[in-house]
């Protein structure tokens, strides 16, 4: 989840909320690609979760990549909360799961560099302090009292608030895992087809990176628990945003969505302010009950966009949502499969027409599919598998329409970054159909036998 953002100054007139996404517009040759994943950060002779302080801790791990790698702090109080490089950061989760969010790069190359440098990073530190990472979608035997909390307002707030309006909050909020990608848009156009393509495709993504059968131990009848969770967590939030869809969707709609999301917190000089349930549209009144008489600033419109969860998120960029954390293979094929898609003309046109003949209601079948069978799953006669097929091989024309070169020009293109999607399209199995048959067969029901195959 997000750090406190930086929009600029007073929303003087409505207006400047459309025109702050809008200033996201960027010219082709400016496009970049920012990749987020999250992983879980375990003690490795007890598997339990690092708490945060103490000498086997989150923090021991901020302050080594911070003492060791050049890396930023950035505080909360007195809490080292995340760092900062080279126009990346580090982040926690709130059960401490710790999250890079990579620079905006203009290839995969680049992006699975800079993966590769970090996971090198986090675990020279882990390995002097007996701390391991691993990457699954959900925790695999973690309870909810296992886990610790990490020191940051805005997570105090959000948890209790998780409890009064769905069922699985702070599952999402301690227990999961994701990796994401940030991509750009040209125009207002561009965002709609891109967001189409986004939103109605997603749900191959979630069976394509399907990693998390396990929960408390047991299987638990999901290839994504992680998806799962999504679709009882808060229903003002999140979900497959049908209004997309609608003739006229652009970035005033987007707005006139966000805007009807119930608030969490305005931040101030360092402290989160209690708004949970307020509105932000009596915020732009001068009539918000946490702050009366002050107007907001567009630093707070882009904190709030930041806790808005639809399995497609428009900020001044587009983020994809709907993927599993896993393995490092897969931090580099998410962004090569969404790239591919989007980024060059054709693949996106192709990727459309693929897209706009599956209605509403499929759609949202197909997300709970992928969530229950993955690429097994299908619904009004679609299949996961098939339209996984296909959008990986517009993937692939894509990244090849796209021609970027990698290692000094000896690899033509990023096309080598699908090869692990491309394996799952052959053999019918996400990850998660590899973790049931391990647990069936020779883990003998142990789940814990996970952290030692699937660690980084």
């Amino acid at each position: 989840m997000s750090i406190p953002q930086s929009g600029g100054g007073p929303i003087e007139r409505r207006e400047q909320l459309a025109e702050y996404l809008a200033s996201g517009c960027k010219p082709h040759a400016d496009w970049r690609i920012g990749t987020e994943h999250e992983k879980f950060g375990y003690c490795r002779d007890t598997l339990k979760p690092l708490p945060y302080d103490g000498p086997r801790s989150i923090k021991a791990m901020l302050e080594g990549l911070r003492n060791g790698f050049g890396w930023a702090p950035l505080f909360e109080a007195d809490n080292i909360i995340g760092l900062e490089k080279d126009g990346a950061n580090i982040s926690l989760e709130p059960g401490g799961q710790l999250e890079l969010s990579g620079a905006p790069l203009e290839t995969i190359h680049e992006t699975c560099d800079e993966v590769n440098a970090h996971l090198v990073e986090v675990k020279t530190v882990a390995d002097k302090i007996g701390a391991g990472f691993i990457g699954l979608g959900a925790a695999p035997h973690w309870r909810h009292d296992d886990m610790p909390m990490m020191p940051k307002g805005r997570y105090r707030l959000m948890t209790e608030y998780m409890g009064r309006v769905g069922t699985h909050g702070t599952q999402m909020m301690y227990r999961t895992c994701t990796v994401q990608v940030n991509l750009d848009f040209a125009s207002e156009a561009d965002m709609v087809q891109k967001m189409r393509v986004a939103v109605a495709l997603q749900p191959v993504a979630v069976a394509l990176f399907a990693n998390s059968p396990f929960f408390e131990g047991a299987l638990n009848g999901h290839k994504s628990w992680r998806s799962r969770i999504w679709r009882d967590l808060d229903a003002d939030r999140t979900g497959m945003v049908p209004f997309v869809f609608e003739e006229g969707f652009g970035f005033e709609r987007w707005v006139e969505y966000a805007l009807d999301v119930p608030m969490y917190f305005v931040y101030r000089d360092g402290t989160y302010i209690d708004a949970r349930g307020q509105s932000f549209r009596d915020f732009l009144a001068g009539r918000l009950p946490a702050l009366p008489g002050e107007i907001p600033t567009l630093s707070d419109w882009a904190d709030h966009l930041t806790t808005i969860f639809p399995e497609a998120r428009l900020k001044k960029f587009i983020e994809m949502r709907g993927a599993d954390g896993g393995p490092w293979r897969r931090l580099c094929a998410l962004p090569a499969f969404w790239v591919g898609l989007t980024y060059d003309q054709g693949a996106l046109d192709a990727a459309w027409d693929l897209a706009k003949s599956l209605g509403p209601e499929t759609r949202e079948r197909l997300r709970v599919a992928a969530s229950v069978a993955g690429l097994q799953g299908e619904a009004d006669g679609v299949t996961l598998h098939d339209l996984a097929r296909e959008c990986v091989a517009i993937a692939e024309a894509g990244l090849k329409a796209r021609a970027r070169p990698g290692a000094g020009g000896l690899i033509p293109d990023e096309t080598h970054f699908l090869n692990a999607l491309s394996e799952s399209v052959a053999s019918g199995q996400a990850p998660a159909d590899e973790l049931i048959s391990a647990f069936n067969g020779p883990w003998a029901g142990d789940v814990t036998r996970v952290f030692a195959s699937h660690s980084y």
